[in-house]
């Protein structure tokens, strides 16, 4: 596997982002293996999904998002607009997609009154999406979505900032 389509994959659940407005915050990563030529691909299948959740309080998702079949949708969309489809005999293309999620990260960030250094909470979450060649088993394209996480969002504003930050990193999928 491509090490620094892994590393873009992996980083993320190692060190997650920053926050504004509902989308100012979201930052996308993508990378691509300038060798391969993207129109080939005309069919996918899933290989799986990972997710890692440190939200012991239950602040992140209201009880009934199931942000796995959110995820999988938009992504699905994304690929299906460029032409693709699902299939499970004989794909050209493996997707996979990991979340993480960690509200009780903590940053060192200053106080604007006391210009001291301190620990605050600050939420953070990622996700990553990886399309792997089926014949080769090599990493083609990875991409990496990084936000502060909103405490106790609203189901309409998960939806939109996941939209975002799909729609966006797939924009980058060469043609």
């Amino acid at each position: 596997m491509n090490r620094k389509l892994l590393a873009l994959c992996l980083l993320p659940f190692l060190i997650l982002g920053c926050a504004n407005s509902l989308t100012s915050d979201i930052s996308i990563e993508t990378e691509a293996n300038p060798k391969v030529d993207f129109k080939g691909y005309k069919t996918y299948s899933w290989i799986g999904t990972a997710a890692i959740v440190n939200d012991p309080e239950g602040r992140w998702a209201p009880p009934a998002f199931d942000a796995d079949a959110e995820i999988t949708f938009l992504i699905n969309r994304e690929l299906h607009a460029r032409g693709m489809v699902e299939t499970q005999v004989d794909p050209d293309m493996l997707v996979f997609y990991g979340a993480g999620i960690d509200m009780q990260s903590m940053e060192i960030k200053i106080d604007p009154n006391t210009d001291l250094e301190q620990m605050v909470n600050v939420p953070k979450g990622a996700l990553t999406v990886l399309l792997i060649d089926a014949a080769s088993e090599l990493a083609i394209w990875g991409g990496a979505a990084i936000a502060e996480v909103k405490q106790d969002p609203d189901l309409e504003v998960i939806r939109k900032r996941l939209a975002y930050a799909i729609e966006k990193m797939f924009a980058r999928l060469p043609e």
